[in-house]
């Protein structure tokens, strides 16, 4: 994690001003759930206003609210001191709301400037000369370089959340609300974000930043809001915050979060993003030939993706190999390669001494390989297909599910009850659309479906993305576990954190090629942000 800052001073814009945006006493229930209850907050501009708060505290909710695509059930919104009802995302964007959400919205099918083209007026003719110019003043803002031209369904999904940000201040928003934007950001990405948002800032956008990590609510907040059971339990207002020390902070939101017991500590722990790794003391045994070797591999890329060039890497069995770098140096490339959802152009992946280079996703599977994708909906999963056939979607028309290609539906749902208890999937039943469960939940379903008895190698792409702090542990836990019995993980994250957390060693992707791989411990994070820039291994 990049060296933390203090909080930068106030932009100087006047607080006495009524706020550009203000929820007043709102309220929203579900069947058996008070989702806010009766939250009131205000977000001004030249502020970056952090709302912290665990799954089910509310945040997601008051989102939805903002973003007109939920109505409170009491209470109003207030945009520049008027009351309004914000009946849709369209009506959201008038008022001048920009939301990324920690999904991305785009049309994977059309170009970045298509995505950014939509949406406008009915009547007016689309004009491509304009939004190139709009598009390369934000580039300019962002400080990203994407191809306008890309397919958005080829960029990384670190890409794609750039594109986002675009998306939501294309139409020169006063607000801007930014639900997890970290996740999938390297150290110094992360860094560059908060640059980015204290320049918005300073040009007086209001900022709504969601986040689990307490570090970067004290490095970008100017004002920090705590959610708890729907609630708001506490604030700490900007003439507090500069005068607080990171320790006071932390110690002032922990309690705010989790009460002043010790019953959280790993919890907190977690939020401020200093957790003791999960595994530090286990030893890999590599006297003997690796499990997994990859020699040469090259890939094939589309416009605006990134290939392998010539990735070398031996793994041994139990060993944990985290893959580092920023965002679409090839990381999806090598993933869907190991998993055999993409072809090889050159080179060999050997598998106990077995050639499987050209073996697809079926044959990999019966030779022990499992992949745990970044896309749960989509891609790892069909959202409108129920829990029980998802947990076995990789299986179909094999015994004793199948008999003689008919469905045993009784021991399809009989399966998935025992997984649905086994890995604490938290579904009102077996035959509910998997899309209707919490992310937590459906990456539950995926490795309760790839991490079964039979895995000999698992692949994780981006495991925890958009988890809250107990579904990170628990995937955390996962891979470890899996380790512990023999499986060999690759672990593929942005977060340097979570690999740090969970690997043995960590290699770094640039430009396609592995820079190098370094064994993690002291001064794992210098070594490898050294690596992220290019530079070579030392």
């Amino acid at each position: 994690m990049s060296e933390i800052e203090p909080p930068a001073m106030s932009s100087g814009i006047s607080h006495a001003a009524p706020p550009v945006v203000a929820v007043r006493q709102v309220t929203k229930r579900f069947p058996g759930v008070l989702a806010n209850d009766r939250i009131s907050l205000e977000f001004r501009a030249g502020e970056v206003h952090v709302l912290l708060g665990e799954n089910g505290a509310g945040k997601s909710t008051l989102i939805g609210i903002l973003a007109g695509m939920q109505q409170p059930d009491e209470g109003e919104v207030l945009v520049d001191g008027r009351a309004v009802t914000i009946g849709s995302p369209r009506e959201s964007l008038e008022y001048g709301i920009g939301t990324v959400f920690q999904h991305v919205l785009l049309v994977p099918s059309l170009s970045v400037i298509e995505n950014l083209m939509l949406g406008g007026n009915w009547w007016q003719r689309l004009s491509r000369g304009p939004a190139l110019a709009r598009f390369r003043e934000l580039s300019a803002l962002l400080g990203v370089t994407i191809d306008p031209d890309a397919e958005v369904g080829r960029l990384s999904l670190g890409e794609q959340q750039q594109v986002e940000i675009m998306r939501a201040l294309w139409r020169g928003e006063k607000v801007l609300i930014l639900d997890e934007p970290t996740s999938m950001l390297t150290p110094q990405g992360v860094h560059d974000l908060g640059q980015v948002m204290r320049r918005l800032r300073d040009k007086g956008v209001a900022l709504i930043l969601i986040t689990h990590k307490l570090m970067e609510a004290y490095e970008f907040g100017d004002r920090i809001s705590v959610l708890r059971l729907g609630r708001v339990v506490g604030d700490i207002p900007p003439e507090r915050l500069r005068s607080m020390s990171e320790a006071e902070t932390t110690e002032a939101v922990i309690e705010m979060m989790f009460g002043s017991t010790a019953e959280h500590a790993r919890d907190a722990e977690t939020l401020v993003g200093r957790g003791r790794p999960v595994h530090r003391d286990r030893t890999v045994d590599r006297s003997a030939p690796p499990l997994l070797a990859v020699r040469d591999l090259e890939t094939e890329a589309t416009r605006g993706e990134c290939p392998l060039r010539h990735v070398s890497f031996d793994l041994w069995p139990g060993e944990v190999l985290g893959i580092a770098g920023v965002d679409g140096n090839g990381q999806k490339h090598l993933a869907e390669v190991l998993a055999g959802q993409r072809a090889v152009a050159a080179g060999r992946i050997d598998l106990a001494g077995m050639d499987v280079t050209d073996d697809g996703v079926p044959a990999r599977r019966r030779h022990g390989v499992r992949y745990v994708t970044d896309e749960r909906l989509g891609e790892g999963t069909v959202g409108i297909f129920s829990v029980a056939t998802n947990l076995v979607l990789k299986e179909i028309g094999t015994e004793p599910l199948w008999r003689r290609g008919w469905s045993d539906w009784g021991r399809i749902h009989e399966h998935a009850r025992d997984q649905i208890e086994r890995n604490d999937i938290r579904t009102p039943s077996e035959k509910t659309p998997v899309a209707r469960l919490s992310g937590g939940n459906i990456q539950k379903v995926l490795l309760a479906r790839e991490l079964n008895t039979d895995a000999r190698v698992a692949v994780f792409n981006k495991p925890t993305y958009g988890l809250d702090l107990q579904n990170t542990r628990i995937a955390h836990e996962r891979i470890v576990t899996s380790a512990d019995r023999g499986v060999a993980v690759v672990v593929v994250s942005t977060d340097l954190d979570e690999l740090i957390q969970v690997s043995d060693r960590i290699g770094v992707m640039f430009q396609g090629r592995l820079a190098g791989i370094v064994e993690n411990g002291p001064d794992v994070e210098r070594r490898v942000g050294l690596l992220m820039t290019g530079a070579e291994a030392a």
